[in-house]
């Protein structure tokens, strides 16, 4: 049965609904499943398909990977990006999360909204909010990193704003052969156009993807793509 939004956006739900009439959380939470055709909220959870968990979308992806991660905003692809990168740090990996959109108490606060401390994993996890990241930034930052490294680029089209920049396309090739020599996996969250109407197909594809400049997608591996709780993998080589 497909949910009227993501998993977390249900759980904030319940919890504005044990504040507003003081009940307790779990009674908050069977409500919100309820609405959704469950009759309590752990049938919910266990009735969710695992397509779209990040255990079982970090177990298709593989070191050398290019992948990019779309889906309109408000869709979770900030959050499922730390997800993988917990899902990577749990098996012993580090992570790396670049990002020209937020802060690091931005990203911090974002491990609670998945259930995560990060405190736990900050040894093995590192946030580079820099002005100047661009693919010579993050290759210069991760040349002496390990294979099974996990990177997350937040996001795809923030990397074509600098004038001083190579092209877009020029940047994801270099960041392809890096991590085919490095063993890495780098994702790549990316936007997805205005145009991508969920009432004509239920999830975006590499058409919709929003590229201001040309770039030729066969340079990534695999898309992720996120609508409304449902998550779709798609190999592209």
């Amino acid at each position: 049965m497909k949910l009227t939004a993501p998993i977390y956006h249900l759980k904030r739900r319940a919890k504005r609904l044990c504040r507003e009439e003081a009940i307790p959380l779990h009674e908050a939470l069977d409500r919100i499943a309820v609405q959704e055709g469950y009759s309590t909220w752990s049938l919910l959870a266990a009735r969710q398909t695992t397509a779209g968990t990040a255990a079982s979308m970090l177990a298709q992806l593989a070191p050398g990977d290019l992948v990019v991660l779309g889906a309109r905003p408000g869709q979770g692809k900030t959050l499922k990006s730390l997800e993988l990168a917990v899902e990577a740090m749990r098996a012993g990996h580090r992570a790396y999360f670049f990002t020209l959109e937020y802060t690091v108490t931005d990203v911090i606060e974002r491990f609670a909204a998945i259930g995560a401390d990060h405190g736990r994993f900050a040894p093995l996890f590192e946030i580079d909010c820099s002005d100047t990241i661009s693919a010579d930034h993050i290759v210069g930052k991760l040349s002496k990193a390990d294979p099974g490294t996990l990177v997350v680029v937040d996001y795809l089209q923030l990397l074509d704003q600098r004038r001083d920049n190579p092209a877009l396309g020029d940047q994801v090739r270099k960041l392809r052969a890096f991590a085919r020599q490095r063993g890495l996996i780098i994702i790549f969250i990316s936007q997805i156009d205005r145009s991508f109407e969920a009432a004509v197909k239920p999830l975006p594809d590499l058409d919709d993807i929003r590229m201001p400049n040309p770039v030729d997608l066969r340079l990534f591996d695999k898309a992720y793509f996120l609508n409304k709780g449902e998550a779709r993998l798609l190999a592209i080589n």
